[in-house]
């Protein structure tokens, strides 16, 4: 499950998720900015320390936002050094395919786990003609396998595999050493993630969400519903009520109210 703050990721932690990712769709569904490129890698920081403060138990995993990494192998692991040390996550994820085998071997090398992530991409999804299923034809199909082969060679200790048709997703997973997470792949990964505010219906009515997502509670329907009941019992007068007040002792308020008038007297001869 995704968290990208102190709030959620509790949440995620009391419920025992496994795995908590500080995912950069935070970017949009939190940061309500256009797509997860506009992210920088000291927001992933900012977000990941946030996420960490509240979590006790589960294997936590950040990110590395897009321009974080790509450049060089040297640039990632620089990184991703910051990721754990920084933002104290536990592991980071890095999108691409073989190309990206020697940034792994380099970051797992000094001892940091890694998350892949093939399929659909979206820091990539402009090369990738939008946000389209991946692995739809044979051809493709294989590709993904051999990515998903190399990056397990790379050190990879699991795969994300995003929006691939579910029986290729299950018959890579068949042929791998290191467990599968699926989103929108299909039950045959090893594991699935999702995003926790796509899950919890934290989002208004007409929104567009992927095919994948399935809506297990709506926060935020409660939530406008519990706003709204707020500011209605503000203005009538209902809350705050006497329960969610404080006392003070007669005596001390009978001082108080005589300090009160001789002193608003004296204001009034100043006047």
């Amino acid at each position: 499950m995704t968290a990208h703050d102190f709030p959620s990721g509790l949440a995620a932690d009391q419920a025992h998720m496994d795995m908590i990712l500080v995912g950069d769709s935070l970017a949009m569904v939190a940061l309500g900015m256009e797509d997860t490129n506009q992210l920088k890698l000291e927001d992933m920081l900012h977000h990941c320390r946030a996420v960490s403060r509240a979590v006790k138990s589960a294997f936590t995993i950040g990110d590395l936002p897009m321009g974080s990494y790509e450049v060089s192998p040297e640039q990632a692991v620089r990184s991703a050094i910051s990721m754990i040390q920084d933002g104290r996550v536990e592991s980071v994820k890095l999108e691409g395919g073989a190309e990206m085998s020697p940034t792994i071997s380099r970051i797992t090398s000094i001892g940091i786990p890694v998350l892949g992530h093939i399929g659909l991409t979206p820091q990539r999804s402009h090369a990738l003609g939008g946000f389209r299923v991946q692995g739809k034809t044979a051809s493709s199909a294989n590709k993904l396998f051999t990515d998903a082969l190399t990056l397990q060679a790379a050190g990879c200790y699991s795969l994300v595999l995003e929006a691939v048709p579910a029986p290729v997703a299950a018959l890579i997973t068949s042929k791998l050493r290191i467990p599968t997470i699926g989103i929108g792949a299909g039950g045959g990964c090893s594991g699935q993630v999702l995003v926790q505010i796509d899950a919890l219906g934290n989002f208004p009515e007409g929104r567009f969400m992927p095919k994948f997502v399935r809506k297990y509670g709506s926060v935020f329907e409660e939530s406008k519903r519990a706003i709204e009941r707020y500011r209605d019992e503000v203005k009538s007068g209902q809350y705050p009520a006497v329960e969610h007040t404080y006392p003070i002792s007669k005596g001390e308020l009978e001082e108080f109210e005589a300090i009160v008038e001789r002193r608003s007297k004296e204001f009034e001869i100043e006047e």
